[in-house]
């Protein structure tokens, strides 16, 4: 694949990922009475995941994620020469599904972004009251472990065809967990994209849900490398 296919592929999935994750958050999570909660959250962020990387895995490795980019280049596999050209694509495609989520959001009355249009924040701005030493702490073992689950998953010594699945189910029980904390980042353009709308004290704090991830991953992927096969030569 050349690299455009591969940039608008990342694009489209990123896209996906924003507006079918924080779409579930901002439109269904708190729908009176019917309303689909934390778990219906986490399962709609592993499911964008999940089929995307069905949909777009061959053609750009399906990394919807700077973080990943980064773990994915930190673990050996991926060349820092496309690092700029995925994330940009990445970044452009989380504000293009947020720009959607808000055209489709604000077409009820009474829509307002100070409700935190499901941007992610620390303080006052988590959805628990956590510190920013504990969304520090989430963010970083979360996305440290998400690595680990998708450098596993598609290793070459892992069962063929199933990396889709385990890493879908693993960014669900990440959310599972974490989105009382910070309401879940681990993906710097996943938050990016909200906070740009939202504005003020979302633009103000996005910088824990850049360093943070992107800290994990990189983390991650030169953990993984001691479970190389070279590693144990």
């Amino acid at each position: 694949m050349n690299m455009t296919q591969k940039m608008l592929a990342e694009f489209l999935g990123t896209l996906w990922l924003v507006l079918g994750g924080c779409g579930s958050a901002v439109l269904a999570a708190a729908f009176p009475e019917l309303g689909i909660g934390f778990v219906g959250v986490a399962l709609a962020f592993g499911l964008t995941v999940l089929t995307m990387a069905f949909a777009i895995g061959h053609i750009s490795g399906c990394h919807l994620n700077p973080a990943v980019s980064f773990g994915l280049w930190a673990g050996g596999r991926f060349p820092a020469s496309e690092l700029l050209p995925y994330i940009a694509s990445q970044v452009a495609g989380a504000i293009a599904g947020a720009g959607i989520l808000y055209l489709i959001a604000s077409g009820q009355d009474g829509f307002s972004l100070a409700g935190g249009f499901a941007s992610n924040g620390f303080g006052e701005h988590s959805p628990g009251g956590y510190s920013l030493t504990a969304v520090l702490t989430s963010e970083i073992v979360m996305t440290a472990f998400f690595l680990i689950i998708i450098l596993g998953a598609t290793d070459k010594r892992a069962p063929a065809g199933f990396a889709p699945i385990a890493i879908g189910l693993g960014l669900t029980l990440i959310h599972l967990v974490s989105i009382p904390v910070s309401n879940t980042s681990v993906n710097p353009a996943r938050s990016t994209g909200p906070a740009l709308f939202v504005g003020d004290w979302a633009i103000s704090q996005l910088w824990v849900f850049w360093v943070a991830p992107i800290a994990g991953a990189i983390i991650a992927g030169f953990i993984y490398r001691m479970f190389d096969d070279k590693s144990t030569n």
